[in-house]
């Protein structure tokens, strides 16, 4: 179904498990199916844990977008999922203490073609139609419930642009009432970080602060009147009630130019009826989410800290601090050699509306749970707060995307993708016996039904100096080992990111197109310790590119990939590690480099973020100009014999296009080179996993036509220079 279509939820859902055989009336996945894809996100445990509130991410074809509803469902699973909210873009659910009302977050639509700022509604549990609680003219985010449930703390932005602009009108009245006052749209930047993937240039002085509304709507439906709680020229993070409900604790950077220090946010806590804020805590380095114990007397925070001298990755841990002001922070996994809040690399978490996770104290304060990854699984892990040991909250092949729990900490619910799962939801009983999770939806049903999926082969080979690398091998449906099928190494970006047991559409629709896929996590990877992660420190690429080819060599030694028809793609990260491949090795029939770099000098004085301290490079470019040339693939550009496509984000102000792919295309043009740029307009460095949906489907088109092209020799007219 396409366009305005329903959900099809009345439907009953099914997880289908992939088989290597051949199942009757299914058929391969394919590009298109995208339209057909259904996310659930942020998923929220009512506090008495009998029922979930969820996020329900659908595309609306026709006009080429997501749209996204709130669900609920109860958390035996003893009824199907039934929709709760009738807007095209809810989200954000978050449970009342007494479980009756839920609020939420909804951007209207827009009116006259003007879009409308989000804002907080309230729905009862018991009917009615959703209700608006704020008008905040900047718009309102991130909802957090007071513990009595007579107030919500929210995230806005102050309309200071605006109230200035009254003030100068009334000081300055116009005398004829026909002329327009000249708004400049000119930027004066002041800051080296001045623009961001994503969000765009940065207003300095828009800062997101914390407010607060009473958390009811009167007879008359009169809004209440918002409460501003913190000021100044710096952001706040989301809020967090201390249990008495007399604090709120936030996250703050409030240093003016922050990328000339290696620290990050730290932790402060403001009364909430307004005050001055305090810091409560502080690290080395930068704190990530928070959590208050049940008492109140400790928080719980992830965080990564840095070494001395610094290190191009920092493996995130997690500490506990007393509440009191100037405590010092404890680190509970210093022994604890995985990524703790980690996550896995894949093109199909929820595109929308993705939230839900953090931190997570069970009830008797001596323990926290928190998601961690270890070599390319993600699950939760239960650590002690006395000593840090750490239990097993989930084991398997799969995914943890996102959880929550009851307000006991009894239940909890999790978001799990695994390689055929695009994701459902699962309740755990978060007890000393843990009972295998019970999957509550199934909200692919419909579609995974019909489709025959592989699954992928894990396997772990040595690279030249012996190091063990992990990889996954995903061989088309039907596969004859006595055939001689072409191959496609997938690179995935980061560095410092990990590819493992969660759904990706693009390599099972390569899969589904004939080709051996193989995906593995060479040395800078995450999820297999510090020492592995930053390994790559002033060498990337290099090391982790031998990785890449000995995994190449170890499946080639099995006999079924034709040597000669193999192609290399990546994006961000794996498109630099795709560049550079070409320009030192001929043994790939086709490329495709997305979203990446070519030049680092360029990249250093271009992107989004800022490289001031030593920690991917050593110095400045002029500084070392050898040093940025050695690592940089258009060094090597006449190399390159390869047929390469570039994939570009018109809008990606990560990775500019000016300092990757457009390089790479003018050098190979010059060169005479086979070489094509494919530019999505508007779209920023998120196309593969967040792109509109259009652009999605036909970016996989272009990848897979491109090596259609060169591997199996299928002719594409697209390419033809004309």
């Amino acid at each position: 179904m396409i366009g305005l279509r329903p959900f099809a939820l009345a439907l009953p859902f099914l997880l289908v498990a992939a088989t290597p055989h051949r199942i009757p009336d299914r058929r391969p996945i394919t590009e298109t199916d995208l339209f057909k894809f259904v996310w659930a996100a942020d998923p929220q445990m009512s506090p008495n844990g009998s029922q979930v509130a969820f996020v329900l991410v659908n595309v609306n074809e026709d006009k080429d977008r997501y749209e996204t509803q709130i669900y609920v469902v109860p958390s035996d699973g003893s009824a199907p999922p039934r929709p709760l909210t009738s807007g095209r873009n809810d989200r954000s659910p978050r449970w009342s203490p007494s479980g009756r009302e839920i609020a939420f977050v909804r951007t209207p639509d827009p009116v006259d073609g003007k879009p409308k700022p989000s804002q907080i509604y309230l729905i009862s549990m018991d009917g009615g139609e959703a209700r608006g609680l704020t008008d905040a003219p900047k718009g309102a985010g991130s909802p957090s419930w007071s513990p009595d449930g007579r107030t919500i703390a929210f995230n806005s932005t102050p309309d200071s642009a605006s109230a200035q602009a009254k003030a100068d009108s009334a000081k300055k009245p116009t005398p004829d009432s026909t002329l327009k006052r000249h708004v400049s749209d000119v930027r004066v930047i002041t800051r080296a970080q001045y623009r961001w993937n994503g969000g765009g240039y940065t207003d300095v002085t828009a800062h997101s602060h914390i407010w607060t509304v009473p958390a009811s709507i009167g007879v008359t439906g009169a809004l209440p009147s918002l409460r501003q709680i913190t000021f100044g020229d710096f952001d706040e993070g989301e809020p967090v009630w201390s249990p008495d409900g007399s604090r709120l604790y936030f996250t703050s950077n409030r240093r003016l130019e922050p990328y000339y220090e290696s620290r990050g946010d730290e932790l402060y806590s403001v009364p909430a009826n307004g005050g001055a804020s305090v810091q409560v805590a502080r690290i080395d380095g930068q704190i990530g989410n928070i959590a208050l114990s049940p008492d109140g007397k400790r928080i719980a925070f992830t965080g990564a800290v840095n070494a001395k001298p610094l290190r191009f990755y920092d493996e995130p841990d997690l500490f506990i601090v007393d509440a009191a002001p100037g405590s010092q922070p404890r680190n509970l996994t210093a022994s604890y050699d995985f990524d703790v809040e980690g996550g896995l690399s894949g093109d199909q978490h929820p595109p929308r509306a993705a939230a839900g996770g953090g931190i997570l104290w069970n009830r008797d304060g001596k323990s926290v749970v928190v998601v961690t990854t270890e070599n390319g699984r993600a699950d939760l892990k239960q650590f002690s707060t006395s000593d840090g040991k750490v239990d097993s909250v989930t084991t398997g092949a799969h995914d943890v995307i996102a959880y929550s729990a009851s307000a006991n900490g009894s239940k909890i619910v999790a978001l799990i993708s695994t390689s055929v799962n695009i994701g459902d939801l699962y309740v755990v009983d978060n007890n000393s016996v843990r009972a295998p999770p019970r999957q509550i939806t199934h909200v692919n049903e419909s579609l995974f039904s019909t489709l025959d999926l592989s699954t992928p082969e894990e396997f772990w080979y040595k690279s030249f100096d012996g190091r063990r690398i992990q990889g996954w091998i995903l061989k088309p449906p039907h596969f004859d080992a006595s055939k001689k099928y072409p191959l496609i190494l997938e690179i995935h970006g980061g560095p410092n990111a990990a590819y493992g047991q969660t759904f990706t559409h693009e390599f099972l629709w390569m899969a589904a197109k004939g080709y051996v896929v193989l995906y593995t996590n060479p040395r800078g990877s995450t999820s297999y310790g510090q020492d592995f992660g930053n390994i790559i420190q002033f060498h990337y690429p290099g090391d982790d590119y031998k990785d890449l080819m000995a995994g190449v060599d170890e499946v080639v030694k099995r006999g079924y990939v034709d040597s000669t028809r193999m192609g290399v793609t990546g994006g961000s990260g794996g498109g630099v590690l795709t560049n550079w491949t070409v320009t030192q090795t001929h043994r790939f029939a086709a490329a495709v480099s997305q979203r990446s770099i070519a030049d680092w000098s360029g990249f250093w004085y271009t992107a989004d973020f800022t490289l001031f301290n030593p920690t991917w490079f050593r110095t400045a470019p002029w500084e070392d100009p050898k040093g940025f040339a050695e690592v940089s693939p258009i060094t090597y550009v006449a190399n390159v014999t390869t047929p390469l496509m570039l994939i570009e984000g018109e809008a990606d102000m990560r990775t500019p296009p000016a300092d990757g792919g457009e390089q790479m295309f003018r050098a190979l043009k010059y060169l005479h080179k086979p070489t094509v740029m494919v530019r999505f307009p508007d779209e920023t460095h998120e196309l593969s996993r967040s792109g509109k949906p259009w652009h999605r489907v036909e970016r996989l088109r272009h990848i897979v036509g491109w090596f259609d092209q060169y591997l199996n020799h299928t002719a594409n007219s697209a390419y033809e220079v004309r």
